[in-house]
């Protein structure tokens, strides 16, 4: 089978014209970031900030025009408004401005991957459920998406009219991945600006009704999309994930930090695989140290939010789409979900309380 150029993706992109503009998007210069591997191709459309709406069917001309070049198995294409000279926003929502229906926005997040910041945030939001508030999720991990496997959902989403998507729902919690839209084990080969768009289509576009809390599962790092989350939508709170050893703590620090940069209050750490309980003996093991994050949380003046155990059953309900907090809620972890969720409650309650900065002339400095 012939190899999969960018040139063939320009060929077939040719035939797709450009509303508006006298010709086709690649004469037109709108087609950028294009990325092929193993028959998996993603590319951007540059659009102006108006032309959102109008020219989705352009967006799903060009998936279907390259989709049906031999040799290629996905096609994945995302509408990107560039900031203008002038430093103008890249659409037309304010940035900072909320999300409709959404009371306060948690990110989870990690400093690095392997830390189960996945199974964190799935729990915790079903534990915040559990507490009676109406959450949402937002699996804003481009690149390697978890949430439909830990939630038990498949499928696409449904549009009511073209322009908005309905989340699909798994233990009454909504939910938008990017792993809806592609499969599973389609690799996400996407340029910042891209993984910006599709940011701002799942929080913009979405039909998330009213909820108290949505929860986004963060990817790990300290990169485009922890920025973009940050500087569009007023964040109520992060959420830290790590395990107890050094390795993980550092990088944990860093994401804290990432966060106070830009001004997002961070309500604490969560110690994840902090101790294994012996179901026989019931003796402690601390595989991966114990106490870290707890040592790391006091450092940064913040609070520890809990420690969760090293369990199988956490890893086997995972994987089978079922969160220990929903399969065993009386059990040891679900417990320690709980009183994380009633933590964070508390945490975002007290923030929401402060009262805003206030602005002092002092009149006897002034000129």
């Amino acid at each position: 089978m012939a190899r999969i150029t960018e040139a063939d993706i320009r060929r077939a992109l040719a035939a797709v014209p450009a509303p508006g503009r006298g010709g086709d998007v690649v004469a037109c210069g709108m087609i950028s970031g294009v990325s092929v591997r193993r028959g998996n191709v993603g590319f951007a459309i540059e659009i102006r900030p108006d032309e959102r709406e109008a020219l989705e069917a352009t967006r799903r001309a060009c998936e279907d025009a390259v989709r049906a070049l031999p040799g290629v198995t996905s096609a994945t294409a995302v509408l990107t408004a560039e900031r203008g000279p002038a430093g103008a926003a890249d659409d037309e929502r304010p940035p900072g401005a909320g999300v409709g229906g959404v009371n306060a926005i948690v990110a989870v997040a990690s400093g690095k991957g392997g830390v189960g910041k996945s199974t964190v945030a799935v729990n915790l939001a079903l534990a915040l459920a559990g507490l009676g508030k109406r959450v949402g999720m937002l699996d804003a991990d481009i690149y390697g998406p978890s949430q439909p496997r830990l939630l038990g959902l498949s499928g696409k989403p449904d549009s009511p009219d073209g322009k908005t998507i309905d989340p699909l729902r798994g233990y009454g919690v909504p939910c938008m991945s990017m792993g809806f839209l592609v499969d599973e084990e389609t690799p996400m080969i996407w340029r910042g600006p891209m993984v910006q768009s599709a940011l701002r289509q799942m929080l913009d576009d979405v039909l998330w009704g009213d909820l108290d809390i949505l929860i986004v599962d963060m990817p790990p790092g300290t990169g485009d999309a922890q920025l973009t989350l940050a500087q569009r939508v007023p964040l109520a709170g992060a959420v830290i994930v790590s395990t107890p050893q050094d390795l993980a703590l550092i990088d944990a620090r860093r994401g804290l930090a990432m966060f106070r940069k830009v001004d997002v209050p961070v309500l604490g750490i969560v110690e994840n695989m902090s101790f294994y309980s012996c179901p026989n003996c019931g003796a402690e093991a601390h595989i991966f140290g114990h106490g870290g994050a707890r040592d790391a949380a006091a450092a940064a003046g913040v609070a520890c939010l809990g420690e969760v155990p090293l369990d199988a059953a956490v890893r086997e309900t995972s994987d089978a789409g079922r969160p220990i907090v929903a399969e065993a809620p009386d059990g040891a972890q679900a417990r320690a979900f709980s009183a994380i969720a009633a933590r964070v409650l508390e945490a975002l309650e007290r923030d929401g309380a402060r009262p805003p900065p206030r602005i002092v002339i002092d009149r006897a400095r002034a000129p």
